[in-house]
């Protein structure tokens, strides 16, 4: 299901105009659970500049549509979804708010319908709201892949430093290690030298996040990625005050990419 929501736009300066010029356009976003998601759309707006109540009373909009790829499906039938030995792993979020586990390869094609129909709706520029890997999706617009964005901005920072990611799921850190190791200049899972990860569910205990960022405190961590759009602004200012590290979260960086493109 394609879900509608309408933020204000960006304050306006001492002369009334809009900051930027021109109206707002229309951003959809594709999360791949259930939308809406209520836990990530107004942190997402927010890291694009838009401050709640900001902009009350004028035209200009920003609309965003939510579309998720496990739209429509039961929990019974998300399980088939599951994923098997040598799987590709994604953890994401239901429209209840439980976690699920599941295989890629058993969401693309609903990905790609979901995608056409999010340009159908009129969106202008698509977000994946989701870190993980995935193949070329054909699209008449501006698609944004987070992890691409992720893996750039940590490849620019992370030279020479002990780099800690967080992911979601035990099952998801060998995949882990495979594609940050060459942003993080380790030779994968048996060189811990510069790279360590470790697992902790967004979706679960807040103790769990905590308890990770001790580990990669005790580790000797000198920059911290949140490796998952479902990873909040308060959980970096925890992991921040544990690890006594930069971190970088998922949820903000492509906020602030889409402040650019909408």
């Amino acid at each position: 299901m394609t879900r509608y929501c309408d933020v204000p736009e960006r304050p306006g300066d001492e002369s009334g105009r809009t900051t930027g010029g021109g109206r707002a356009g229309t951003l959809g976003t594709l999360t791949i659970g259930q939308s809406p998601r209520q836990d990530l759309i107004p942190e997402l707006r927010m890291a694009m500049g838009f401050e709640p109540g900001e902009g009350a009373g004028t035209s200009r909009r920003l609309r965003i549509i939510e579309a998720g790829a496990l739209d429509g499906l039961t929990l019974e039938e998300v399980r088939r979804f599951g994923p098997e030995p040598g799987d590709y792993v994604l953890v994401t979020r239901m429209a209840d708010g439980s976690s699920v586990k599941i295989a890629e390869r058993h969401i693309l094609p609903r990905m790609r319908s979901q995608i056409d129909r999010l340009v159908t709706d009129g969106a202008d520029v698509i977000a994946l709201v989701c870190t993980g890997e995935f193949p070329e999706f054909p699209c008449e617009k501006l698609l944004v892949r987070p992890q691409r964005v992720l893996h750039h901005v940590v490849m620019a920072l992370a030279e020479g430093r002990r780099c800690g990611v967080l992911l979601p799921d035990e099952d998801q850190k060998p995949q882990g290690y495979r594609r940050w190791s060459s942003v993080c200049g380790s030779g994968g899972l048996e060189d811990q030298k510069l790279l360590r990860i470790e697992a902790a569910s967004p979706y679960g205990d807040p103790a769990i996040v905590q308890e990770a960022a001790v580990a990669l405190r005790d580790w000797g961590a000198e920059l911290v990625v949140m490796d998952c759009i479902g990873y909040t602004m308060a959980m970096k200012e925890t992991v921040k005050s544990i690890t006594g590290a930069p971190v970088i979260l998922a949820r903000s960086i492509l906020g602030r990419v889409l402040a650019e493109l909408v």
